[in-house]
């Protein structure tokens, strides 16, 4: 039998014998297309070649994708662990051809792998085309010699593919495998054909066609070819299983998961989930995504918290998930190296976010059953949903999945009204941008040539006003000015855009913020004086201050960057980062707080490289060659062939398209002020440079002798001096707590006397002056026990505010409560309070009032005794 380990592998070989670069699979995170929240196909990577955008020095690839359907267009979660087939995780083997070999090859080399090199039955192999390709239909009956029966023409729902409503587009060509007449289903284009008998296993696409916006199809100049294979349903073939689940890639995870629940069947559906799970969990966290409540890390989030409830339902009460990365690293490892790199960080992000899942999953379990049990019919209500979302961390998918289960369905439309509801109070006015948004298209293009000078001769190409493109900007009027080349660094890499001037000799605009719009440049500002024309020349001056402050808070960053590397471990990555002329912000990936000598540590070793005084070395490189060299990439960057790499000595090499300093010791030195954390398994450090740094420990000296003077201690002995002064202040409040108890045990005894009878019950209102809130709950026990039968309400006024304690005792709760008692006395001191029975608390701000709601108490029970 072949593991799916030798089928990847021979899959390489084969195509890479054929001439074709062996390319490693891209991250899951798609790099600069907001299109896709997760890699789902193995062209991902290779769409702007498709496109004619890019260029690479090779026209022949193949890869083993690592790709995600979870969320977004592409949802399978809901099946997943129901089916034979759906997953959230998967591997696409493809081979691709960019304007090099077309239909004969792309089909000569499917037919070789799968006949030869994998020894599969020709009569067990199942053809589809497009109904209108008589090429592709010719070379496979006539040149590779399947047999007319097992080929069928089909329409272009099924067998013409496009990229979008526009752009490349083609007729495909499937390849199914017949599992026999043992298995329920028709071949391809019958009406049968939604059984299980045959499986689509490689998809060959060729895309021919360019399609406009009316429809229209164009031969494109060089055709080209895209295929894909999914990995788990052709290792099903080759090993002869029906469910992918019984591979081995899945059958050893599904071991480790019974060995940790002792559940023996292993169809479970919830073994299948987890072990599904895993995998994508584990991979989205490799390739730097974390979960949280939004876009890929909500998706994360809810594909980790459907594993915990499987979990749950096999028995798993403890945290169990994280358990499972090493067995996955095990099977997997060899394959994706960059998957034993990060067992740790993955084990650790998922054991969090099963530890803050656990705290809720109970409650929000029996809220659910609760609702259940109250329901008239067979729909979970939306607000019920919505609940569970909002308050216990339930995705929505998680109570369907629940709901499925017991054959009941969940009210979509009232959920979205709740969640709508909640949008609408959270959403926020936008400050001013210039009408920049993202739906603005601006066409031009700017050059870039901010690196070698401050000030440059322009063209503008373009100008907007409110997001509408103008010909004319006039005094007083905030807007965009677009050029054709610019030495304003537009924000990019978490650099600030540059601030300056556009002028002429009549006219300013002073620049606020320069950003990016596509490849133009909109420098963002207010017509001071004159007026700008579209086509006029210009000089544009960036503001030179700002713009070297900026650059040494930016090559600050890369030595921060790092050093947290150095001392909190490889497992550090960059997950966001701003950099002005004030200061410097960077987020990173750590699962724990940065203590206070690592962060001395830290600061340490930046500034000893900052005395270090490298120099800053830029370079132009082949992307491959940067990444030989050892500069680090960063998570979720596009990059083109050429990269700008930048390196500071042996420290940090860091592939960067910002402005630097020249030398590391031009920042001076670098002060760490703040880290926070901003996210589960996301830190956020703010830090200062040069004069700033200077001004921060200026300010931190000054309030240190001001301490000193006020606390009588020379500067090296506040620590000492000031751990006395605690010590002794928390002795003092303990004596305090002690004498407040004490007074309120001798008032207690004072105030039995004064209380009055009605109908054989103990009435008692009064204030206590100095009391607090403990004291007279400590007051009220004393009462209620010496006085028998009782109501009793006390209060105490500390400046405007009113601390209100009542107490019933419990023979009585059945006529009198505490919580309706004080509530009666709050609403008429400007306050509200409730509790128990027995025991409840409130409070006031009007103590001008708190007289007389006293003398009210007595007729308050009485009305209460006569009911």
């Amino acid at each position: 039998m072949k593991s799916s380990s030798d089928i990847r592998q021979l899959f390489l070989d084969f195509f890479a014998s054929k001439g074709h670069e062996i390319v490693s699979s891209s991250p899951l995170v798609p790099a600069n297309d907001p299109t896709l929240l997760f890699t789902n196909a193995g062209m991902v990577q290779f769409k702007e070649l498709f496109l004619g955008q890019e260029v690479r020095k090779y026209s022949r690839a193949v890869t083993s994708q690592r790709c995600v359907r979870a969320g977004g267009k592409h949802n399978d979660l809901e099946n997943v662990g129901y089916t034979a087939r759906h997953h959230t995780f998967f591997e696409m083997l493809g081979n691709f051809s960019f304007g090099d070999y077309f239909k004969r090859e792309a089909i000569q080399y499917a037919w070789e792998f799968l006949t030869v090199t994998l020894g599969l039955p020709e009569e067990k192999l199942w053809i589809t085309v497009f109904d209108e390709d008589d090429e592709a239909a010719e070379i496979w009956l006539k040149e590779m010699g399947v047999d007319p029966s097992r080929l069928s023409r089909i329409g272009a729902k099924d067998n013409f593919w496009s990229m979008g409503d526009t752009g490349p587009c083609g007729p495909c060509s499937e390849i199914f495998y017949d599992h026999g007449t043992d298995v329920a289903g028709g071949p391809p284009g019958t009406p049968e054909e939604d059984g299980d008998r045959y499986i689509e296993i490689w998809n060959l696409v060729f895309m021919q066609y360019n399609r406009d916006a009316e429809g229209t199809l164009t031969p494109l100049p060089k055709p080209s070819v895209d295929t894909g294979m999914g990995l788990e349903r052709l290792a099903a073939v080759l090993q002869d299983v029906h469910n992918n689940y019984d591979i081995d890639l899945f059958q050893r995870l599904i071991k480790s998961i019974q060995a940790l629940s002792g559940t023996k069947d292993s169809s479970n559906t919830s073994l299948r989930v987890i072990a599904d799970h895993i995998r994508s969990c584990a991979f989205m966290i490799t390739d730097g995504v974390q979960p949280s409540n939004e876009g890929r890390g909500y998706v994360l989030r809810r594909i980790i918290r459907r594993a915990i409830r499987h979990g749950h339902k096999l028995g798993l009460k403890d945290e169990f998930f994280h358990k499972l990365v090493a067995p996955l690293v095990s099977e997997m490892g060899e394959a994706f190296p960059e998957l034993p790199k990060a067992q740790a960080i993955v084990e650790r992000s998922l054991k969090q976010e099963e530890v803050r899942f656990a705290d809720t999953l109970d409650n929000g379990l029996k809220i659910l059953e609760l609702a259940i049990e109250e329901m008239a019919d067979k729909e979970i209500p939306g607000e019920t949903v919505f609940l569970l979302y909002d308050t216990y961390g339930f995705p929505i998918d998680l109570t369907a999945d629940i709901a499925r289960e017991r054959n009941l369905t969940i009210d979509i439309a009232g959920f979205e009204r709740a969640m709508e509801a909640q949008r609408t109070r959270a959403r926020s006015a936008s400050q001013f941008s210039g009408g920049l948004s993202e739906e603005i298209t601006i066409d031009n293009e700017t050059t870039f040539c901010g690196y070698e000078q401050s000030q440059n001769q322009a063209t503008i190409s373009n100008i907007l006003v409110d997001g509408e493109i103008v010909e004319q900007l006039v005094a007083g009027q905030q807007g965009i000015i677009v050029l054709d080349n610019s030495a304003f660094y537009a924000e990019s890499g978490g650099q600030a855009g540059d601030i300056g001037q556009i002028s002429t000799g009549t006219s300013n605009f002073d620049v606020s913020d320069t950003r990016k719009q596509g490849k133009a440049f909109a420098h963002i500002g207010t017509c001071q004086n004159g007026s700008f024309k579209v086509g006029e020349t210009v000089t544009a001056h960036i503001d030179e201050f700002n713009r070297d402050a900026t650059a040494l808070n930016h090559s600050a960053t890369h030595l921060l960057h790092a050093a947290l590397q150095q001392i909190l471990g490889d497992h550090v990555g960059q997950k966001g980062s701003l950099v002005n002329a004030q200061r410097l912000r960077f987020d990173f990936s750590h699962f724990e707080p940065v203590n206070a000598q690592q962060l001395k540590e830290i600061e340490r070793l930046v500034n000893q490289e900052i005395r270090f005084n490298h120099e800053i070395e830029t370079n132009l490189m082949a992307l491959d060659d940067a990444r030989e060299s050892g500069a680090m990439a960063l998570f979720g960057e596009k990059y083109d062939e050429e990269v700008r790499v930048l390196r500071m000595g042996e420290f940090s090499t860091e592939l960067c398209g910002g402005t630097h300093a020249s030398r590391t010791g031009d920042i001076g030195l670098i002060k760490i002020i703040s880290e926070v954390g901003i996210a589960s398994g996301v830190r956020r450090i703010e830090a200062v440079t040069g004069a700033t740094a200077l001004e921060v420990i200026e300010t931190n000296e000054t309030r240190l002798n001001d301490v000193s003077a006020l606390i009588k201690a020379k500067p090296e002995n506040v620590e000492e001096k000031t751990a006395q002064l605690v010590q002794r202040s928390r002795q003092l409040e303990k004596e305090l707590e002690a004498l407040k108890s004490k007074l309120a045990s001798s008032a207690g005894s004072d105030l039995a006397s004064s209380a009055q009878e009605i109908n054989g019950i103990k009435v008692l209102a009064s204030q206590l002056e100095g009391a607090d809130g403990k004291s007279l709950r400590d007051t009220v026990d004393q009462l209620k026990n010496k006085l028998g039968s009782a109501a009793i309400l006390l209060s105490a006024v500390d400046g405007e505010k009113i601390t209100l304690i009542a107490g019933v005792t419990k023979d009585i709760t059945d006529k009198v409560r505490a919580g309706d008692l004080v509530a009666h006395v709050a609403s008429q001191v400007g306050g509200k309070g409730g509790g128990r029975p027995d025991m409840a608390q409130g409070g006031g701000n009007q103590p001008e009032n708190l007289s007389a709601a006293l003398n009210s108490v007595t007729d308050w029970v009485s009305s209460q005794l006569e009911k």
